[in-house]
C-alpha cells in the first residue's frame, strides 16, 4: 500500500520538526515548508500529497490564502488549519469554507494523529467517490453508445425489410418499377437542400418509399389494367392513400412516415384527395414528397410517352407551383443546379437493379 504523504507548512521550524517527526513515527511520509508560497511551488513540481497541515496566521501568503488557492487547483487534497485558541472563530470560518479540521495549538501526539487519520480517511472516500463516478458515467456513456449503435442497427434493419416490401410492390406494379426508390432520393435532395432535421428527413424517406404500398390492396385487375380507368375504377385506385395510412400506422416504427402516405396525393391548393387538405395543413414531408413524384413521373419513361427532359420537368413544377405544390419547396427545388439532378439520374440509371433505398438512407445522418 503507498504511503501517505503529508505536508506541513508553518513558519515556526521547530513546530514543523516536531510534526514531522510525530508523523513519521506513525508511518507517513511528511514534508515541511515555511510559508504557503513555499507549499505551493512544492505543490506545482509534486502534487501527490493527501493532507496539508498549515498554520493559520504566517506572514505574507497566510492558511486562509492557501486554502483558497488548493481548493482552486487540487480539488481532492484535504487541509487541516493549525491554529492558536484565539484565532478560533478564524479557524471555523475556514472549516466553511473547505478547511477538512483544525488543531489547536498546543497539541498532543494522540490528537494529531486522530484528526490526520480522519482527514486521510475522508481523502480516501473522496478520490474512491469521484473514481466511481468517472466509472459510472463512462459505463452509462458505453450503454448510451451501445444502445444507440443496436437502435442504429434495428433501424436498418427494418429499412432492408422495407425495401423488400417496396421491392414486392414494383413487382405487382411493373408501370412504374423503381418509382419508389427513384422519388425517395429525389426528395433526400429536396430536403436537404431545405436543411431540414435528419429524424425528420427519415420520416420524409420511409413515407415516400411507401407512398404507394396502399396499391397491394387494389385489386390487379385495376392496377394492371392497360386501358384508362372508369369513374369507378378512379376511385377505388383513390383509396390507395387511406389503405397504405392504415397498413403503416399501427407499426410504431412508421406512425409518423403513415401520415406522408396519407397525404402524398394532397395539394397545395386543397384541389388533392383524399382529404382534400390545403397548404400547411399538409405534413412538410408530403409537400417535398409531391415535387418530387412530379420529377420523377415526368423525367420517367412510361408505357404511353418517353420520358421528358430534366429541364422540361422544372419548368413544369415551376408553372404548378402555388397550386399542386408548395411554392417554397418549389423555389427551393429549383435552386438546386441542374447539373446536381442530372448527376442524381445518371447514378440512378448506371445502378439500375444496384439502386439501393437503404444507402440513400444511411447518407441522411452525415448530413
Amino acid at each position: 500500500m503507498p504511503v501517505e504523504r503529508i505536508l506541513v507548512v508553518d513558519n515556526e521550524e521547530p513546530i514543523r520538526k516536531v510534526v514531522c517527526r510525530m508523523l513519521e513515527h506513525a508511518s507517513y511520509e511528511c514534508r515541511h515548508v515555511s510559508s504557503g508560497l513555499e507549499a505551493l511551488a512544492i505543490l506545482e513540481k509534486d502534487s501527490n500529497f493527501q493532507l496539508i497541515l498549515t498554520d493559520l496566521m504566517m506572514p505574507e501568503f497566510d492558511g486562509i490564502a492557501l486554502l483558497e488557492t488548493v481548493r482552486q487547483r487540487y480539488r481532492d487534497l484535504m487541509v487541516v488549519m493549525v491554529t492558536s485558541v484565539h484565532d478560533i472563530s478564524v479557524a471555523l470560518a475556514a472549516i466553511r469554507n473547505g478547511a477538512y479540521d483544525y488543531l489547536l495549538k498546543p497539541f498532543e501526539r494522540e490528537q494529531l494523529l486522530a484528526v490526520v487519520r480522519r482527514a486521510l480517511e475522508a481523502h480516501n472516500l473522496r478520490v474512491e467517490n469521484r473514481i466511481h463516478q468517472s466509472n459510472l458515467e463512462a459505463l452509462v456513456n458505453q450503454r448510451t453508445r451501445e444502445l444507440r449503435e443496436t437502435i442504429a442497427e434495428l433501424e436498418r434493419s427494418y429499412d432492408i425489410t422495407l425495401e423488400a416490401l417496396g421491392d414486392a410492390l414494383d413487382m405487382k406494379d411493373a408501370e412504374t418499377e423503381g418509382h419508389s426508390k427513384r422519388v425517395t432520393a429525389f426528395a433526400i435532395q429536396i430536403a436537404r437542400a431545405l436543411r431540414l432535421d435528419s429524424e425528420l428527413m427519415r420520416v420524409m424517406a420511409r413515407g415516400a418509399f411507401l407512398h404507394d404500398i396502399g396499391k397491394m390492396a387494389i385489386p390487379d385487375a385495376i392496377l394492371r389494367k392497360p386501358l384508362p380507368l372508369n369513374q369507378e375504377e378512379r376511385a377505388v385506385m383513390k383509396q390507395h392513400c387511406y389503405l397504405g395510412y392504415k397498413i403503416l400506422r399501427k407499426i410504431p416504427f412508421l406512425s409518423e412516415a403513415a401520415e406522408i402516405v396519407h397525404c402524398h396525393q394532397e395539394h397545395w391548393d386543397g384541389n388533392g384527395y383524399p382529404r382534400g387538405l390545403k397548404g400547411e395543413e399538409i405534413p412538410v414531408g408530403a409537400r417535398i414528397f409531391a415535387v418530387a413524384d412530379a420529377f420523377d413521373a415526368i423525367t420517367s419513361d412510361r408505357p404511353y410517352r418517353r420520358a421528358r427532359s430534366i429541364g422540361e420537368a422544372r419548368e413544369e413544377i415551376a408553372a404548378w407551383s402555388g397550386r399542386q405544390f408548395d411554392p417554397a419547396i418549389v423555389e427551393v427545388f429549383l435552386s438546386i443546379p441542374q447539373s446536381v439532378w442530372e448527376e442524381l439520374h445518371s447514378e440512378i440509371d448506371s445502378q439500375r437493379d444496384r439502386f439501393c433505398y437503404t444507402e440513400h438512407l444511411s447518407k441522411i445522418s452525415s448530413v
